[in-house]
Formats: structure tokens, sequence, C-alpha cells
């Protein structure tokens, strides 16, 4: 297990690796065990069940988004603390991190099954969708909870310095995931309900898995009552760092509603399943790069908080390094085998699998300068700096790709659509550019303090 003062004092490249592959592991898992869930339905229930996934894929982001808000918020304020020993408040932030990964998840819930159909229309079901979505959505909401509470605290498990415990829990939720999709559409033949259903029984052993952690002797922080009990400034806290992210997950649900109605105007319900297998396809190749910026906040975090700059713009540069070698090796990857990834999802259908291999190649023309954008808005979530984070986190997202998708497609009809993410793209990199660059100048002129003992106490 590395120690906190090996964030001190460590190798920043070994402490990047140690973090970074594991978490890259368990976002490639993710991506992997989504992909896969996409072609059991596209080969065992047909490209309408693809459609009707794609529908439901802003309820599912809107739920991720209160768990990111939650989670990565609560861990960015607790990796600060931990850097200012201040170590009892890192349980009482842990222990209000729970509660709220149960009361919000739980209310959105309660909504969605009030007003279902309501919700599936506007993220663009059309009336032959709308079963298979209504479907897939009642169960999938079924595990709103453990949904949330899974990925939430295993934030807290790689803060601690055990990436390796965290990533295997993303590998038993990925491969309960794929086996019961394959069970409970091929072999049960429960269609698109078996897929909504494999992925509930998956996120229920991750949540048993990652609380069963914390009450072991390896876990520094403990899940205590006491800390259970709300504390106002600490949830102020926990959701003012996690609004960046939070609004960034919040966004990604209006951009993909309002991608779904434009795509479903110019391209049907065609075009509808292509956006599906594009969004999987590309988690692929974005959440390594997530995963690589979450190995990293702890180490950036850390040091900002024990005012180790020197240490934390080593990590970003190096971050940004790496992650930039993964979208360009990305890149080349899509160029190459498009068709091939896209035929996975639906090989008995010609059509969309031409329209979808072109609308992927279009969609990630500039994926490679991705890595850079996603790096520089994570650091200001790191070190608690919300506005700027929000900002960042937003451009790609709202900033430039809403706007541009209004637009666009009014000229070039179906081609508009898939044209406005490169676009947007190269305007939210000259943003964070401007913005990250500056912040790194001003932090070479903050004064530096000397190395002190910030090694957390035994328990």
């Amino acid at each position: 297990m590395i120690k906190h003062l090996d964030l001190r004092d460590g190798n920043i490249n070994k402490l990047l690796l140690e973090f970074s592959i594991p978490a890259i592991i368990g976002m490639l898992v993710m991506a992997f065990y989504v992909i896969i869930g996409r072609i059991f339905v596209g080969q065992g229930v047909g490209s309408i069940a693809l459609a009707a996934v794609t529908v439901a894929q802003p309820i599912m982001t809107i739920m991720m988004a209160f768990g990111v808000l939650i989670g990565i918020g609560a861990t960015a304020l607790a990796s600060i603390r931990m850097g200012e020993q201040k170590y009892k408040e890192v349980e009482e932030i842990a222990g209000n991190a729970t509660l709220l990964l149960i009361i919000l998840p739980l209310v959105i819930a309660v909504i969605y099954y009030l007003f279902s159909d309501t919700f599936l229309r506007l993220f663009g079901a059309s009336e032959e969708v709308l079963p298979y979505a209504r479907d897939y959505m009642n169960v999938f909401m079924l595990g709103a909870i453990p949904g949330a509470l899974s990925p939430g605290l295993n934030n807290f498990i790689r803060a601690q310095g055990n990436p390796r415990f965290s990533m295997t829990t993303q590998i038993i939720g990925a491969v309960i995931n794929i086996v019961f999709n394959y069970i409970f559409i091929f072999m049960m033949g429960l269609g698109i309900k078996g897929s909504a259903l494999a992925t509930v029984f998956g996120q229920v052993v991750s949540m048993i898995w990652v609380l069963s952690f914390f009450f072991q002797d390896k876990s520094r922080i403990k899940l205590r009552a006491k800390n259970l009990k709300p504390k106002l400034s600490i949830t102020l806290k926990i959701t003012t760092i996690g609004f960046a992210p939070f609004a960034l997950q919040l966004a990604a649900s209006v951009q993909q509603t309002i991608l779904n109605q434009t795509v479903k105007f110019y391209g049907g319900d065609l075009a509808l399943s292509a956006v599906g297998i594009i969004m999987s396809t590309g988690m692929l190749f974005i959440m390594p790069i997530i995963g690589l910026s979450q190995g990293a906040q702890p180490i950036v975090g850390f040091n900002y908080g024990a005012k180790l700059y020197n240490r934390v713009k080593e990590a970003e540069k190096k971050a940004i390094f790496y992650a930039t070698i993964f979208s360009v090796v990305s890149f080349f990857l899509i160029r190459m085998f498009a068709i091939p990834i896209v035929g996975l999802f639906s090989a008995e259908d010609p059509a969309l699998t031409e329209l979808s291999a072109h609308a992927l190649v279009t969609f990630f023309a500039l994926l490679p300068i991705i890595g850079f954008q996603i790096m520089g808005s994570n650091y200001f979530q790191a070190v608690g700096k919300a506005v700027e984070s929000t900002i960042l986190s937003l451009s790609r997202q709202v900033l430039f790709f809403i706007p541009l998708l209004l637009i666009l497609p009014r000229f070039w009809g179906i081609e508009g659509v898939w044209r406005t993410a490169p676009i947007a793209d190269a305007c939210s990199v000259l943003l964070t550019g401007a913005i990250f660059l500056s912040e790194m100048r001003k932090l070479s002129n903050m004064p530096k303090v000397p190395s002190q003992d910030v090694s957390y106490p035994e328990s």
C-alpha cells in the first residue's frame, strides 16, 4: 500500500503509475463491459434496443452526475485535508458522503418512476423505441443506491493509497455484468430487461465489496455511525468542489438529450442507434484518460495541500504527456479499425455499420488534443478551485458543443451533428490552454514551504 509520506517524497513517475494504472485498467474494464453489453443488446435484441439504450443514457448520466458530485467532491476535499493533517475531518467527510450517496439516488429514482414516460420521450424515444426504453430503465433504477455508493466510496479507497483494491471493485462489477448479460439475454431470453438486471447485479456486488473495505484494518478511513450525521459545512464544501464534475455530467445529460432529439429529427431511429454505438465505443478511448486523471488527483491534491508546488507542476506535466500519448494512439486506432469496431454491434445491418463508422471517425477527428483538455480541467478540481474547474469541465459540452449542435445541422444536416464534436474540442482546448498556463505561472511564484512529515497516523 502507498503511504501518504510517499505522496510527498516519492518519485512522481512511479506514483503516477502506481495510482493510474489500476484506475486505467478499471476504466477500461468499465468501458469493455458497457461495449459488450451493447453488443449483446444489438445482437440479441436488435437495433431498436440499441436506440432504447441510447435514449436511456441521459437518465443514467444524471444518476452518475450525483454520484460524481459527492464521490469526487468528497475525495478531493479529503485528499487536501490529509495534506493539511486534518485527519478527524477526513472521516467526517467520508461519513457525510455516504449519507448523501444514499439519499440523493433514492430521491431521483422516485422522481423517475413518477414521470418515466415523460422523461423517456423528452430524451428522444419514438413510439417504437419507448417500450424498450421503459423496460430497460424501470429495472435499471432499482440499482440507484448501489450504483451511486459503489463508485462514490471507491474514490476514497484510491485516495488512501489502495488503487489496486479500487481497480478490483470495478473488475468485479464488470465481470458480473458481462456474465449475466449473456445469461439473461441469450440463455433466459429476458431481452433488454435482462441487460438492465445484469447491471443491477454488478452494482450490488460492487457495493458490498467496497463497503467491506472500510471495516478492514487496512482502511485508515473508517465509516462510523456518528459521522453519518449530516454536517452542513462539510456538505457545502463537498458539493462546491464536486460541482464541476457534477455540472459536467449534468451537461452531458443535456447534451445527450439535445443530441438524441437532433439525430432523431435529421436521421431517424437508425442514426439514434449509431449514436449509441459511437458513445459506447468512445468510452473505450476516453475512459482510460479519465482513469489517468483519477490517478493524478490524489498526488496533485495532497502536494497542493502540503504546499509542495514543484511536485504539483511535475505531476501535471507528466500526466498531460501520458494522456496525450494515449489520445494519439486512440486516434489512429479509430481511423484504421472503425468499420470492424462498429460491425461488432451491427453485423446484420450494413446500413447501420456504414453510418456508424463514418460518424465515429468524424466525431473523434481531434481526439489527440482531448487528453490535455481533460487533465487541465482535472487539475483545478484536484486543488479545490471550483470556478475554474467548472468552466473548463463545461466548455466542451455546454459552452461550445450545445450551441454548435443547434446551429451546424441546419446547414449540413446529419453531417453537422458529427462535425460538432471536433469543432467543440478545438475551442475547449484553446480555452483550457489559456487558463491552465496562467495557473502554472502563478504556481511558480507561490511561496514554498520546508518539507515536513505529513504521514497519516495509524488508526
